[in-house]
């Protein structure tokens, strides 16, 4: 990664293609200078695209990344809001075949950048989380893979919208995978995170897992929520950027 000559950003609403080349929207945040830098996909948690997601993109440009945080909720005509989940969950959830290519036309964004490295990380928080999993099991374009504490990888309530597990996608796994968890957590419980390990040795991929104790749940990255835990954020970001470093630099 290029020294910074001075620190500084651009950070703003961006509009790209995704899935079936439809415009979705999103947002980016990347250093002032001429790089090269990695650039990181930045998914946002189920409330959708937040100020919390928005900032996490600014942390990563701050940090010296390219960072775009799509939204999976473009497409939707929200009513509230406030809560634009509730739109995607009335008509049956978010399609795991849909967020594919949303993830897949910001993947592109970035390495279409003149700014890119080429190489290319993504990282996401509970359902985000998922998707992280979702995308890089469904991608060539993924060099470091960060799921912090995603649920319902290990699931058999199949639908429309979701009809295949991402436990059973592990398989197709193309990059090195870190993998953040809470002891306190439901969704994953802790049953859960051991059964994707299992699977991520069954097929002799690369992974490192983390679970912070107790009082660590769901959630305790979430600085602007009760469930953060000072402690285990701070660490956590540590890894984060570390396991960057070692995939992501040239």
């Amino acid at each position: 990664m290029a020294e910074h000559a001075y620190e500084g950003m651009i950070a703003e609403t961006a509009h790209f293609p995704g899935h079936n080349g439809e415009t979705i929207g999103g947002y980016v945040a990347r250093p002032l200078g001429t790089g090269p830098y990695p650039g990181v996909v930045v998914l946002m948690e189920v409330f959708g695209l937040m100020p919390h997601t928005k900032e996490l993109a600014r942390k990563f440009a701050a940090a010296g990344y390219l960072a775009v945080a799509p939204d999976l909720y473009s497409r939707e005509a929200v009513v509230n809001p406030e809560d634009p989940r509730a739109e995607v969950m009335r008509r049956g959830g978010l399609p795991d075949a849909q967020a594919i290519g949303d993830m897949d036309g910001a993947a592109r964004l970035l390495l279409d950048s003149p700014q890119c490295n080429g190489k290319i990380g993504i990282i996401g928080h509970c359902s985000g989380g998922r998707h992280v999993l979702l995308y890089a099991c469904n991608s060539d374009k993924l060099s470091a893979a960060v799921d912090c504490y995603g649920g319902r990888v290990v699931t058999d309530e199949l639908t429309p919208a979701a009809p295949v597990a991402v436990i059973d996608m592990v398989e197709r796994l193309r990059c090195p995978l870190l993998g953040l968890f809470g002891e306190d957590d439901q969704n994953p419980a802790p049953v859960h995170v051991a059964r994707l390990e299992e699977e991520l040795k069954k097929h002799r991929k690369t992974y490192e897992f983390h679970t912070y104790p107790s009082p660590a749940g769901h959630g305790f990255f979430a600085d602007y929520r009760p469930s953060y835990r000072q402690d285990a954020a701070v660490d956590g970001w540590e890894k984060i950027f570390a396991w960057y470093r070692r995939y992501l630099s040239t």
